[in-house]
């Protein structure tokens, strides 16, 4: 039981908070940023890494000649993609454009998660990057 009340509480918060129809708080953010995590544990992480740290080779096509998953801590490249382009590579999926197949190697999650999770994952991805990373996201994303 103490387990389904903080799962609750873990999922409703960020929509309570939402509600109130006040100014963005600390406290709302680290909420959004405590789901992205937990979403990204649940859905990413098998792929990219536990701590975003991606595919060992993630650099060199594996043996179908696929890209394998980036990182997305500050060692890889997802702090230059704005919050719209990640929003769509979440949302409908990705192909590396030097893939030597034509399957999506990361998944579409439009069917699963709603925009509201994809964008605490976003904030969550961020958590990752260093403060000149994060100003540079910011600007591409303006």
């Amino acid at each position: 039981m103490n387990n389904w009340i903080y799962s609750f509480i873990l999922l409703a918060a960020p929509v309570i908070a939402g509600a109130s129809g006040g100014p963005e708080s600390a406290d709302s953010t680290s909420t959004e940023v405590s789901q992205g995590r937990q979403i990204y544990e649940q859905y990413c992480a098998a792929c990219h890494g536990w701590q975003g740290e991606g595919a060992a080779n993630w650099k060199n096509p594996d043996e179908k000649g696929e890209m394998p998953p980036p990182p997305h801590d500050e060692s890889g490249h997802t702090w230059r993609h704005s919050d719209a382009m990640l929003f769509k590579m979440i949302t409908k999926g990705w192909r590396h454009p030097f893939n030597k197949t034509e399957r999506l190697t990361m998944p579409a999650f439009e069917e699963s998660l709603t925009d509201q999770e994809i964008g605490a994952v976003i904030e969550y991805l961020k958590t990752l990057w260093t403060d000149e990373q994060r100003e540079y996201q910011a600007t591409e994303s303006q």
